[in-house]
């Protein structure tokens, strides 16, 4: 049986993200086929914060307090006109990436128990996945076939707080940006 991807998600798992809806139209087809996040529910998105606290610590008071790290923090716009990659990923480099990492960096400080990439990498690097797990033949291919549809700009306006149930990634709350 082949492996959905699903397998590397666990119930009460929790992760915030930035959703890019303009990205689709390009990537949609791709992620479903090749990024286990995608088949799990998760739409379009550069993560901020993963894996985040346990869904039993996301209380009113974390919600409070994401909301005031988050309410200082105004909206930006991205900018997606490359590619980029790590060994077996293929994913849209964000321009600039400057407000993504502070995110990442505001977050974490704030909670130093939720390290980014739960501390198994030390540089931030803000990206979009549309692919995961494949060869540099595969990634050769769709990577070629995603410039075609670049370059776009996407509005930021909020950060998502998701969380797994077991089967499929639910947005649990949603955190605006200042305007």
């Amino acid at each position: 049986m082949e492996d959905d991807g699903t397998s590397r998600f666990q119930a009460g798992q929790t992760g915030l993200i930035v959703r890019i809806p303009d990205a689709e139209p390009a990537v949609r087809a791709w992620r479903e086929r090749f990024d286990p996040s995608a088949r799990a529910g998760v739409p379009a998105h550069v993560t901020v914060l993963f894996p985040f606290l346990d869904q039993s610590r996301i209380d009113a008071r974390v919600h409070s307090a994401l909301t005031d790290v988050l309410d200082r923090h105004h909206a930006f716009d991205l900018r997606f006109e490359s590619c980029g990659r790590f060994p077996g990923v293929l994913y849209l480099a964000p321009e600039p990436d400057t407000q993504l990492r502070w995110l990442t960096e505001v977050i974490a400080d704030r909670w130093p128990e939720a390290p980014p990439y739960g501390g198994q990498f030390t540089e931030i690097v803000p990206h979009l996945t549309v692919v995961d797990g494949q060869d540099d033949a595969v990634l050769d291919e769709i990577e070629a076939d995603l410039l075609g549809g670049l370059p776009f700009t996407s509005r930021v306006s909020s950060v998502d707080l998701m969380v797994h149930d077991g089967t499929k990634w639910q947005e649990r709350a949603s955190f605006a940006l200042l305007e």
